[in-house]
């Protein structure tokens, strides 16, 4: 039995966008039939950064129905996606404080 210390896996922030439904107390304008949010998550994997998303939506009342990622930030910019000051540093602050930042909620309407 080794007592080498477990590598530690190097995080990365994927960026996921959510799609909720209603739920009582979800926040959303009234008259809203569900919303899209933009999240930046960090996670050691997607799979990962998709759990946290949606674990902690889930606790401030919301009802995530879909979840697409769209990869990390190397990924994104391999792809020819346009990512300003402003994401970056959403992503930079996702990844310092270990956290799921939501950055956009576009509420849907019927």
């Amino acid at each position: 039995m080794s007592n080498a210390p477990k590598e530690k896996r190097k995080h990365e922030v994927f960026t996921l966008l959510v799609e909720v439904g209603r739920k009582t107390g979800d926040g959303l304008p009234e008259d809203a039939t569900g919303a899209a949010l933009m999240c930046y998550a960090s996670g050691v994997d997607e799979a990962e950064a998709v759990r946290e998303t949606v674990a902690i939506l889930k606790q401030a009342d919301m009802a995530p129905l879909d979840v697409t990622g769209y990869g990390t930030l190397e990924e994104r910019e391999d792809q020819g996606h346009e990512i300003d000051d402003e994401e970056r540093a959403l992503m930079d602050r996702a990844l310092a404080e270990n956290a799921v930042i939501v950055a956009q909620v576009t509420p849907f309407f019927d």
